[in-house]
Formats: C-alpha cells, sequence, structure tokens
C-alpha cells in the first residue's frame, strides 16, 4: 500500500491528519537535518498503522516536504 504524506517540521508536538484514506499530512517536532524527520516519520507512521518500522519505506520524496512511503505487510 502507498500512502502519500505532506510533512510539516518543526512542528510543537507530533501529529497526523487524514485528508484522505491514502493522503495523510504528519507533524513532526524534529527538524529536517540529517535525516531526523523522515525516521520520526516512519516512527509516527508505524504507531499509526500498527506496524514495525521495518516495513515501511519511504519511496519518494527524501529531500522534499511531499513524500510517498510504502506499507509492507
Amino acid at each position: 500500500m502507498h500512502i502519500k504524506v505532506r510533512v510539516i517540521t518543526g512542528a510543537k508536538k507530533d501529529e497526523i491528519k487524514e485528508l484522505t484514506p491514502d493522503t495523510l499530512v504528519v507533524s513532526v517536532r524534529a527538524k529536517a537535518e540529517r535525516n531526523e524527520a523522515n525516521h520520526e516519520i516512519i516512527r509516527i507512521l508505524a504507531d499509526y498503522f500498527a506496524v514495525l518500522p521495518k516495513q515501511i519505506k519511504l519511496v519518494v520524496g527524501h529531500h522534499s516536504p511531499a513524500k510517498i512511503f510504502e506499507i509492507l505487510s
């Protein structure tokens, strides 16, 4: 399953807002430096979808606020 994610870094708290069933807006406290925000997004998505973090793969958007993640089952 592929999920489109719009990322807001440097937020006051970590949260997820669902726009459509396959599109999310994820706010993270981590800065967009040294891949910290991407790791935090993977941790938040793992909690949201009740899977292990290693089952989530960043497919597109390593350096962009618009990302696509693949959730493996």
